[in-house]
């Protein structure tokens, strides 16, 4: 009895400290990579995710979720702002230029389609779907969309692609006893699902060519 219970108290201070170092950490990288869209968001909280999932506090999942939505709207609402300065210039800015350039013309294309017919509604979609974000954020520049609306609209879609990716994590910490097991099969999972829809437009892209090779 003895020894279990300090064993407990040496569990708790390491348990402690992986929460106060975790947390502004996770909260700092989601918000960056929401407003430096090259670092891999959705794999931070599957991670963050299958860690809470194997902490004794019943709390850390909910707590990694408050972290994860609200660091992605900071960032979300961040660089939403620094495009419009880039809108509203002459001579536009760099980080409109930024997100131009990580928005192909047919994907950009699709998402104006999609923003005049169901307006602000399709951020959520935009964040569920692996680069969808930024075609719908330059959308919404391009469409003079103000900033008050914007976040208005990107506050479920935070919400629902932390809960997606959390679930990602969960599933994947489940299925292991290690939480580095489950860390590396969400990870994993994550970037499965984010490269999918562009191994599946390279494949059809190349289908295209080759039939219409064939056909000439």
């Amino acid at each position: 009895m003895i020894h279990g219970v300090q064993a407990v108290v040496r569990e708790l201070p390491t348990e402690a400290t992986q929460q106060a170092v975790g947390y502004p950490t996770l909260f700092a990288l989601v918000a960056l990579g929401s407003l430096v869209p090259v670092v891999p968001t959705g794999a931070l909280v599957s991670s963050a995710a299958v860690v809470a999932l194997h902490q004794t506090s019943p709390f850390s999942l909910v707590f990694v979720f408050a972290v994860a939505s609200a660091a992605a709207f900071l960032g979300d609402v961040g660089l939403y702002w620094l495009g419009q300065r880039g809108v509203r210039s002459k001579n536009g800015s760099r980080w409109l230029e930024v997100i131009s350039r990580r928005a192909a013309p047919d994907r950009l294309a699709r998402a104006q389609a999609k923003l005049g017919e169901h307006g602000g509604a399709v951020l959520v979609l935009s964040r569920l779907v692996p680069a969808g974000r930024i075609p719908v954020m330059l959308a919404c520049l391009l469409g003079r969309m103000p900033l008050r609306r914007f976040a208005r609209g990107d506050v479920p879609a935070c919400l629902a692609w932390a809960a997606t990716y959390q679930l990602i994590g969960i599933l994947g910490g489940s299925l292991f006893p290690e939480p580095w097991q489950g860390v590396v099969a969400a990870v994993a999972l994550t970037l499965l699902i984010s490269g999918a829809p562009a191994v599946w437009r390279r494949l059809r892209a190349g289908s295209g060519h080759g039939a219409g090779d064939t056909a000439g």
